[in-house]
């Protein structure tokens, strides 16, 4: 077995799609509708066959109340792995990304934290080398 698809509620797909691609630097894998439903999801562009992530319109309301307490708690919805966490942090800061958290070393990784605009905290994180 293997992940191939994981989704983030988000309370615009639009500006989502914007912030995902444009801010961040993921790639559009697919995307289409079905009367008031659209389908959305995204990728790495180093690995654009790899896991896909859907930016699922916000519309159900268990998934939007676990949306917005884990926000409020400070907790990420996402998480993703980079090896250049400066150079990345610095490039998606001068996109137009508010970070909460600047590159920050905890135990084990160096981490930081920006609001995607559409309802989530995105963590991204480099492991540390030993």
């Amino acid at each position: 077995m293997k992940i191939k698809l994981t989704t983030i509620h988000v309370d615009n797909q639009e500006n989502a799609l914007r912030i995902y691609t444009d801010v961040l630097g993921f790639a559009k894998k697919a995307d289409f509708s079905n009367g008031p439903y659209r389908w959305l999801t995204v990728t790495s562009p180093d690995d654009p066959d790899g896991t896909e992530l859907q930016l699922a319109p916000n519309d159900n309301p268990a998934a939007k109340a676990y949306q917005q307490a884990i926000f409020q708690q400070g907790q990420p919805a996402v998480m993703f792995f980079t090896d250049d966490i400066k150079g990345d942090y610095e490039r998606i800061k001068a996109n137009g990304a508010t970070f909460t958290m600047p590159p920050t070393e905890v135990t084990g990784s160096t981490i930081a934290q920006l609001n995607d605009t559409c309802g989530n905290l995105v963590q991204i994180t480099q492991l540390a080398r030993w």
